[in-house]
């Protein structure tokens, strides 16, 4: 069997109770028998500020590490004023600064999101691949898993329950982990 795959996934919602967590923990019930899956908490990481980019915080140093431990990444995001929302930009920036020193560097990627509009997070996944052009992160671009109506999808309790939803999970993460053997060579 080939080395497990380690995938570091994070969440643009600060929300304890986000439809995009929920996406996180069903994909870690999910995740392919050769690949592991942690969930980073972006809760805690201070607003991004240059003049301080030389000293970051413990919590900006953790993230950077799991990045830079993990083999491929994981993002859930949810859309905010058609965008991505101001968490997950910051944690980003804080992540690829100072200059030459970008966690992201290199990495794959893949990019999920929920929201109870009808674009199901379509525009911020946009904005995200946008950002990578820079980041230097090779983002994986099929299945694109856009979940419209997630009230509709995930219970009460946070619990992804529409099983096209979890199929397309599965396949996202086992097209991660094929990508991002196929980048290793």
């Amino acid at each position: 069997m080939e080395d497990v795959v380690k995938i570091l996934g994070f969440a643009g919602s600060l929300r304890k109770s986000s439809y995009n967590r929920a996406l996180l923990r069903a994909a870690q019930e999910l995740v392919p028998k050769d690949a592991k899956l942690e969930i980073f908490d972006l809760d805690g990481i201070p607003l991004f500020n240059q003049d301080l980019e030389d000293q970051p915080t413990e919590k900006v140093k953790e993230f950077k590490a799991k990045i830079r431990a993990a083999e491929a990444i994981l993002i859930a995001t949810p859309e905010y004023n058609y965008s991505i929302p101001g968490a997950l930009k910051n944690a980003i920036d804080c992540a690829s600064r100072p200059y030459g020193d970008n966690a992201f560097e290199h990495k794959p990627v893949a990019i999920m999101g929920a929201s109870i509009g009808m674009a199901g997070t379509a525009r911020a996944q946009y904005h995200l691949r946008q950002s990578f052009v820079f980041l230097a992160c090779f983002a994986l671009n099929q299945p694109e898993v856009m979940v419209p109506f997630a009230q509709d999808k995930i219970d009460k309790d946070g619990n992804v329950t529409d099983e096209i939803t979890r199929q397309k999970i599965g396949e996202l993460l086992e097209n991660l982990v094929a990508w991002t053997r196929r980048l290793k060579g």
